[in-house]
């Protein structure tokens, strides 16, 4: 089986993460403060309800909304709120999010799209140089130019006005009083900022003046403060969503993005006061003997995930072990399958007709996984729906996922993200604003003409992220779940569930089951965890091999004979603690 005691390598191999999990909810509630280190995570398991997310602090304020009677919609907002503050890197008010819901009096699930959209003064040729060719991407993901209309205020606000059952302003409590006082800086906030892994921030003086105070990178372990966003957090939780989207704090955004020292943009007041949430319908496919649901467009990682998972149903995956790698010989035939009609045919179905219905056909999908033999097919070719090239997009890693069921049943499955690590390293009312516009096209003509994943104003650009909920045979919720990593977010999401569902693993292991992807490329496996056989058997069935680190960042909560059991990705530096 897997060496799972090897996760303690991962601190070498990705960023130093803080970890503090009760393992069981009789223990006293962790105290973030204290969290150091890294430990390996272990299942926590309660009964009334639970929170899993990407830092201490977070599931505190969470944990304190669900204990004082919050909905999972109320904790939801709490724990993004202090995400803003304290893992500034992925996600934050700037930014926008997938969030899945549900009702557990409904018995409903409902999804809701608070994606960022394309300001209305932009269009496909915004990334093009004088000689028409796209910009590099590193050139295009810093400044002003990248900045798309924050959706993630207006779309939980939204949520709140529907499922919340606290007033909206006790939701900000935790996080103004945390950046007035000071928050310590964990080891992976640190070391991200160490590594300039966004050139803009050193570059952008705002930003610079607070992650790089004195002239010097932030130290892990000091007290940081943040009286600009507790200012900012102050007038949204009295106000409401409208002090986001209109009057002082949105004339500065739009101040800072027409200003900004590398590569001014375009988004306006009017694109501010006009942001609505959209409200989709779920995607969902039966699996074994659950069902899957996500995100349909303009994500990609529903659609893809699910036809990664039907494709794999044909085989009997159950009758091997987690360590053998004809079972992830397949996932990466199927994820290259999946890959290459996501690629092809998947953007936003508002301003383009994506045949979702199509690509989830199972006679489709059955005639895919007939494709996937003994050895690697190589670069895998699109199905035929005679439809538009979507047109590549480049996504980045820093994104975050919230997983919570509270004491009602009722659960959210949230990713949320502000693009690349710091996002656009534009920084205004002590909060980055995103570079979502770089997951439009960047090249829009694509040899058979535009893209569809080409930018156009009021467009919601084409995204990975893949939060997921799933139900037993008689509809019960079983599984909630996602994870950050960029287009690798499918395959660990998809992993994850393989683990859940195929193997009968808790969330935890399934978790820490070693990462392996394929996106229509390279086979990538995880180092220090895979099986030191995997390289060799999988180089014997024709894949081109790369052993690195892949820093998933799974969430997930399961609910298993009435118990909710939490799991955390130890590979970054998130818990999940209940009651």
């Amino acid at each position: 089986m897997f060496p799972f005691s090897k996760l303690s390598i991962l601190a070498a191999t990705a960023a130093l993460v803080i970890a503090c999990s009760p393992s069981q909810p009789e223990r006293e509630a962790f105290d973030p403060e204290a969290a150091t280190g890294f430990a390996q995570n272990q299942l926590v398991i309660s009964d009334n309800y639970m929170v899993s997310a990407a830092n201490p602090y977070a599931v505190q304020a969470g944990t304190e909304v669900l204990a004082a009677g919050g909905s999972a919609i109320d904790a939801a907002v709490a724990i993004q709120n202090m995400l803003t503050l304290v893992e500034p890197q992925s996600s934050g008010i700037g930014g926008g999010a997938f969030i899945l819901y549900w009702d557990a009096a409904e018995q409903r699930l409902h999804t809701l799209d608070a994606r960022e959209t394309a300001p209305a003064a932009v269009d496909h040729e915004l990334f093009l140089n004088q000689d028409g060719e796209p910009a590099r991407w590193i050139d295009a993901v810093v400044g002003g130019r990248s900045v798309g209309t924050p959706g993630l205020v207006r779309g939980l606000a939204d949520a709140h006005q529907r499922w919340g059952r606290l007033p909206w302003e006790r939701l900000f409590t935790s996080t103004i009083e945390k950046a007035e006082q000071g928050f310590t800086v964990s080891p992976r906030l640190a070391q991200l900022v160490e590594m300039e892994i966004n050139p803009g921030v050193s570059q952008m003086s705002t930003a610079a003046a607070y992650f790089f105070p004195q002239g010097e990178a932030l130290k892990a372990g000091t007290l940081k403060r943040n009286p600009e966003l507790a200012q900012s957090l102050r007038m949204i939780a009295r106000q409401g969503p409208d002090a986001f989207y209109q009057g002082p704090l949105a004339e500065q955004m739009v101040s800072a993005v027409a200003a900004a020292e590398i590569e001014p943009g375009h988004l306006s007041l009017e694109d501010l006061a006009q942001y609505q949430v959209a409200w989709r319908d779920p995607v969902c496919a039966d699996y074994r003997q659950q069902t899957v649901c996500s995100m349909g467009p303009p994500s990609s990682g529903g659609v893809t995930l699910l036809q990664t998972l039907k494709m794999l149903e044909r085989f009997n995956i159950a009758d091997y072990t987690p360590d053998d790698a004809q079972v992830w010989h397949w996932f990466t035939q199927a994820s290259r399958l999946a890959y290459a009609d996501r690629d092809r045919y998947l953007a936003d179905a508002d301003f383009v007709d994506v045949p979702v219905a199509a690509m989830l056909d199972a006679e489709y999908l059955q005639a895919r996984s007939e494709l996937i033999g003994d050895e690697d097919m190589g670069t895998a070719s699109a199905g035929d729906f005679n439809q538009f090239v979507a047109g590549i997009n480049v996504e980045q890693p820093s994104t975050t996922q919230i997983s919570i069921v509270d004491a009602e049943g009722n659960a959210v499955s949230m990713t949320s993200t502000i693009e690349m690590g710091f996002g656009s390293a534009v920084m205004v009312g002590g909060f980055l604003l995103n570079n979502q516009l770089t997951d439009f096209s960047l090249d829009p003509y694509n040899g058979e003409g535009l893209a569809a994943n080409r930018l156009e104003p009021g467009k919601r650009p084409r995204s990975s992220m893949a939060p997921a909920m799933t139900f037993d045979s008689n509809g019960e919720l079983r599984h909630v779940l996602g994870s950050p990593g960029g287009p690798r977010i499918i395959n660990y999401v998809t992993k994850t569930l393989i683990g859940l569902i195929d193997f009968e693993l808790d969330m935890q292991a399934a978790i820490e089951l070693p990462n392996v992807t394929n996106l229509n490329g390279s086979t990538a496996i995880e180092e220090e965890l895979a099986p030191t056989h995997w390289r060799q058997a999988l180089q014997e069935r024709g894949h081109q091999v790369n052993v690195r680190s892949l820093n998933s960042g799974v969430h997930g909560i399961s609910i298993i004979d009435g118990r909710l059991q939490g799991g955390a990705d130890p590979r970054r530096e998130g818990v999940a603690a209940g009651q």
